[in-house]
């Protein structure tokens, strides 16, 4: 725990020295760091060389998943991505918590997941790192936000640009900042 600071004042010192990460991460996001740019730099088809990249570093990739070379993932070991969804150029999938997709889901260019923040209200402004979970499916598309914390349900929808602050129910399709339900997307589900 931080000491204590005067009213109002947030204690940066102390939350740059506190331990976010055990040897074994700190370790593993260095490696990946160096790994990096043999998926960045792989020829936009070897779909299946990227797949076996993030594997050997922890993520758990389903069949037939198509992932662009220009998507930045930190923390592979947090992502688990379900048969034939795609993540497309230049989306963000900032797991430093749990990132689950589905079967099936999209993930448009310039998509941002973030699973992470701070306790912002807290002087030491600790790190917190809650899990997000997109659901067979659901579509977040282009330059969408999906914030920490949050479930899209199955079949839904994050229009493009929109900034999703609070869970969105199965077949729901959002839009906006922050994101309200603009119509449905009546889906069969299995």
């Amino acid at each position: 725990m931080a000491e204590k600071t005067p009213e109002g004042q947030l204690d940066i010192t102390a939350n740059r020295a506190a331990s976010k990460w055990s040897t074994k991460a700190k370790i593993g996001r260095v490696l990946w760091g160096m790994a990096s740019p043999f998926f960045a730099l792989s020829p936009r088809l070897f779909w299946g060389w990227r797949r076996m990249l993030l594997r050997l570093f922890g993520a758990k990739i389903g069949k037939q998943v198509h992932i662009y070379p220009t998507a930045r993932i930190t923390i592979p070991w947090n992502l688990t991505v379900g048969d034939q969804s795609a993540i497309g150029d230049r989306a963000i999938i900032y797991a430093l918590g749990p990132i689950t997709l589905g079967k099936q889901v999209t993930v448009s260019q310039y998509a941002h997941l973030c699973a992470g923040s701070h306790e912002f209200r807290q002087a030491d402004v600790a790190l917190t790192k809650p899990p997000i979970k997109i659901e067979d499916g659901a579509w977040i598309a282009t330059e969408a936000f999906v914030g920490p914390g949050l479930t899209v349900g199955a079949y839904a929808v994050a229009g493009a640009r929109a900034v999703v602050t609070k869970d969105v129910p199965p077949n729901v399709i959002v839009g906006g900042n922050p994101a309200k339900e603009i119509g449905r997307r009546d889906l069969q589900q299995d």
